[in-house]
């Protein structure tokens, strides 16, 4: 399976690149760099809420409800004109969720390693995190994924190849900062109503990114 960092050498992820830094009015080398940290730490933040029956059950609900990968149906329609502030609303809400109240030191951290400021990291990500769960709608659609051990096993084959050890230890250190071993409690009710390694066995992605 490829790694969800194969989304950014993508015509995609290049497209979502491009988008991002436009509406966050930051350069794109740098917007890359957050993301190919933000994105395995998001997706490493949620299938520790997946690794739950409570937590896979929201997670499932809210990508089978919400966020079932309409959004990138038309990226340019997306960011032209600018993102629209309901968009960024809903990453907002997601990141809370996903990270609960890791997500200042998420952004610190991600920002120290960037050279850019925690506020403009939150405002990438802000951007990034629905079209991140649109990514995980699409792909729980492709492949029928409806229980919680097929959302984790989902996600943890994303998540694999995308790391060497190093940046493995960089995740579990910036989400789990305070040592309790969990980053929230699950993801019930997430969004609902409110709202550069290749991994192995690659193709899983290739459809949706286009290679």
């Amino acid at each position: 399976m490829a790694g969800i960092l194969d989304l950014l050498n993508s015509d995609m992820g290049k497209a979502i690149i491009n988008g991002v830094a436009g509406q966050t009015n930051q350069p794109e080398s740098k917007t890359n760099d957050v993301l190919t940290m933000a994105l395995p730490v998001l997706m490493q933040a949620m299938k520790r809420n997946a690794s739950s029956p409570q937590g896979a059950e929201g997670l499932l609900s809210a990508l089978n409800n919400k966020h079932d990968g309409s959004i990138l149906d038309n990226l340019g329609g997306l960011f032209a004109g600018g993102v629209d502030s309901s968009v960024i609303e809903d990453g907002s809400k997601i990141l809370g969720h996903v990270l609960g109240g890791k997500q200042q030191n998420v952004e610190n951290a991600i920002g120290a390693r960037a050279g850019m400021d925690a506020n403009s990291v939150a405002n990438i990500l802000k951007v990034a995190a629905p079209l991140l769960m649109g990514v995980l709608g699409k792909q729980t659609k492709e492949n029928n994924v409806n229980d919680s051990s097929g959302i984790e096993s989902l996600l943890g084959g994303l998540l694999s190849g995308n790391s060497p050890q190093q940046e493995q230890s960089f995740l579990e250190s910036i989400l789990d900062a305070d040592g309790d071993g969990s980053i929230v409690d699950d993801v019930a009710g997430m969004v609902l109503g409110g709202n550069k390694k290749k991994g192995g066995l690659a193709g899983l992605l290739g459809g949706l990114f286009g290679k």
